[in-house]
């Protein structure tokens, strides 16, 4: 429970980005896991789709890595090797929050957690 609060703590304190896309007025953030998903499935036609995609796959990483890091032996999830891709990973995750209305108000980060564990559940 405590590794989750820090992660929590963390990742939803806010996190966005900024660079280029700035100036166009575009902010990237990831406060929910609809904002996530959002992102995840961004559009090659959308303005900073490169951009959204690249925030998508990096939170998504760190999320994970702060989860299993605090884990230690009981890991929430185990990643088949070889496992898929992580935007095909982060695709299935805008799905699977598509699939229930109340997934999208969760935290972006509790969310991915979460969608790791029905995903990749241990044996």
């Amino acid at each position: 429970m405590k590794r989750l609060l820090l992660t929590l703590a963390f990742l939803a304190s806010g996190v966005t980005a900024s660079g280029a896309w700035a100036a166009q007025g575009i902010e990237l953030k990831a406060q929910t896991a609809g904002e996530l998903a959002e992102l995840c499935t961004a559009s090659s036609r959308e303005p900073a789709a490169d951009a959204k995609i690249n925030f998508c796959l990096g939170f998504a990483q760190g999320a994970i890595d702060v989860d299993l890091h605090y884990a230690a032996d009981k890991k929430p999830f185990c990643i088949p090797r070889p496992g898929p891709s992580r935007r095909e990973t982060m695709t299935q995750f805008a799905r699977w929050v598509g699939e229930a209305p109340d997934r999208r108000s969760l935290s972006a980060a509790a969310a991915v957690v979460r969608f790791m564990g029905d995903r990749f559940p241990c044996k």
